[in-house]
């Protein structure tokens, strides 16, 4: 399988620590981040890569060359106008060819594996998979949702926590089909995850979530990169380590939280309600504002607390009675769900 690196990214708010180097080249633990990707790749068998750049693409060919030094080999593909995630990958058509691809970014660390990926991607055979994340804060990210056979549902871009109704990030890792990519114009601004994705299961093509075990960072600030770094010395990422970090401070939470409903206190918030949403998809739950149930005379929904680790869960009914019954059954099924997220 061939693979597309997307490297185009200026990376403004890693300034304070990469200046103006490009972000695919800011070190961690002694090599690029970039290199790191690529010796992942290599691991995985995919040394036929093609880089999308943009900001000072010079650079990271100077640097990579055609990939001699690190077995593999390297090409580039420059885009004179920034065209999105998908418009970039786009121009590497004459690379991928007729053949499923993988795309990866240029500029977050992982130690997937991805041979499994491609695995679950050639089992399945859907238009696109995914490569989905555990993580539990989640809100810088774009969500997926996924039902019981792994399919993606919906996507939810960058929510707030009353929004959050899994805890599965989208990695910017894929396996796309060339007839995916058949519905990205050439030469036009077009995403993948704002265009593209939404776009196909107007389709009903099938989106594969494949939930990645192993470590994944998006090293977008000052503060991920430098908790990446500490993660990566204390071996919870599988790269070469350096010397040279402390420990990252622990963040406290706050107690208290306005509002009413019944609270469940838990220990990852967005973990538990993917398990609450899986539940909550066969009576035909909206998603749209976390979980929302309605039916011919009551309303549930359930939701995270935006900054204590709980959930909210509000009830409403004709009868009082039956309004509490909802809130209180609603809540013994959340407790047992969090006590069988680790069995």
């Amino acid at each position: 399988m061939k693979a597309v690196i997307m490297a185009g990214g200026e990376g403004t708010r890693l300034k304070p620590v990469s200046g103006d180097t490009p972000k695919p080249l800011v070190s961690l633990c002694g090599r690029p981040v970039m290199e790191h990707i690529v010796l992942l790749l290599k691991k995985h068998g995919i040394t036929d890569i093609c880089c999308t750049l943009k900001y000072r693409p010079e650079e990271i060919e100077s640097y990579f060359g055609k990939g001699e030094s690190l077995g593999v080999s390297m090409q580039y593909r420059i885009e004179a106008d920034a065209l999105g995630t998908a418009g970039g990958v786009k121009n590497c058509e004459d690379f991928y060819g007729d053949e499923d691809f993988l795309v990866i970014s240029g500029d977050a660390i992982c130690d997937f594996d991805l041979s499994d990926f491609i695995r679950q991607h050639e089992k399945r055979r859907p238009a696109v998979s995914l490569a989905l994340y555990p993580h539990p804060e989640p809100l810088r990210y774009g969500l997926a949702l996924c039902d019981r056979d792994s399919c993606v549902h919906s996507f939810i871009e960058k929510p707030d926590w009353s929004r959050v109704v899994t805890n599965l990030v989208n990695t910017g890792i894929y396996i796309i089909s060339p007839r995916a990519m058949r519905n990205v114009p050439v030469g036009k601004v077009f995403d993948f995850a704002k265009d593209l994705f939404p776009l196909l299961l107007e389709k009903n093509e099938k989106l594969f979530g494949y939930v990645a075990d192993g470590y994944w960072c998006d090293i977008g600030t000052p503060k991920s990169y430098y908790q990446c770094c500490v993660d990566a010395l204390e071996g919870r990422l599988g790269i070469e380590k350096c010397g040279g970090f402390e420990a990252a401070p622990q963040e406290t939470v706050r107690e208290n939280e306005e509002g009413g409903g019944e609270r469940v206190i838990c220990r990852d918030r967005a973990r538990l309600m993917d398990s609450v949403s899986a539940v909550f998809m066969d009576m035909g739950a909206d998603f749209s504002d976390g979980i929302h149930l309605k039916g011919t005379d009551f309303e549930l929904s359930v939701s995270p607390f935006p900054s204590t680790a709980a959930l909210c869960i509000r009830a409403s009914a004709n009868d009082a009675e039956l309004a509490r019954e909802l809130s209180a059954s609603a809540a013994s099924l959340i407790r047992e769900l969090e006590k069988r997220l680790d069995m």
